[in-house]
């Protein structure tokens, strides 16, 4: 399958992408940008495609550990090669695995931070590609919002933090969920495509291990400045630094 190299912070970040395959989209970006890894984190990124999380908080936060996830074996290939190309092999590792048998693979409780920007289109809904890496990564044949957070509650410290992404109609399943696997939301931001939108289109989430009550809503993000205009200066930044 055919690459494309493609660059992040001025060229500083190379992000090598399967032509024809899944590629990243903006969801990752606002995501790495939305975790807050503390310092030496041992970080777990479910699903970790081409790898494009994991390399931007390698970018932005030096002294922290990745683990990357990934289902399908050339996605996973493809994650250690970028690893390798921007030599951060040596703090971002990749394991080819499934997360729903996460137990058979990983510790319990050994990561200070697992993120996900996973799959959103339920089984049946949306319309399906036709290719399966592409498939896999954006409907829920394999990670469905409580086999994500299942995953995820499973191999966060007691008090760690998980962090995702949804799309905004997708968040009183999500934190239900969240909920029932002790998993207590503490930052919630929703992202709107510009100021006059109506309707908010995605939702970040930070959620603590057993933590106690109290959540913050976060003012809302705006991706573009309006309505078929360029990107907000908060999220041009994000591909600067």
């Amino acid at each position: 399958m055919s690459l494309t190299d493609d660059t992040l912070f001025d060229g500083r970040l190379i992000c090598r992408q399967h032509q024809d395959g899944y590629r990243f989209s903006l969801d990752a970006v606002l995501l790495a940008h939305f975790c807050q890894p503390a310092s030496r984190s041992k970080v777990l990124d479910l699903g970790t495609g081409c790898g494009v999380i994991s390399l931007i908080l390698c970018y932005r936060h030096s002294d922290i550990q990745i683990t990357g996830l990934e289902l399908q074996p050339a996605l996973a290939e493809l994650a250690r090669n970028n690893a390798q190309a921007n030599k951060f092999d040596n703090r971002f590792t990749v394991q080819q695995t499934d997360l729903r048998r996460i137990k058979k693979a990983f510790r319990a409780e050994s990561y200070d931070l697992v993120l996900s920007n996973p799959p959103y289109y339920k089984t049946g809904s949306g319309r399906r590609n036709q290719e399966d890496e592409r498939a896999l990564a954006r409907h829920e044949l394999t990670a469905d919002p409580e086999s994500v957070i299942a995953a995820a509650a499973f191999a966060v410290k007691n008090r760690g933090i998980v962090a995702c992404i949804y799309p905004a109609e997708r968040l009183a399943t999500v934190l239900a969920v969240m909920m029932k696997k002790r998993l207590v939301p503490k930052r919630i931001q929703p992202v709107y495509s510009y100021p006059e939108d109506k309707q908010a289109r995605l939702v970040m989430i930070e959620a603590m291990k057993n933590g106690g009550e109290g959540v913050r809503l976060l003012p809302p993000l705006y991706i573009y400045q309006h309505s078929d205009g360029t990107y907000s200066a908060e999220v041009a930044a994000m591909y600067l630094e």
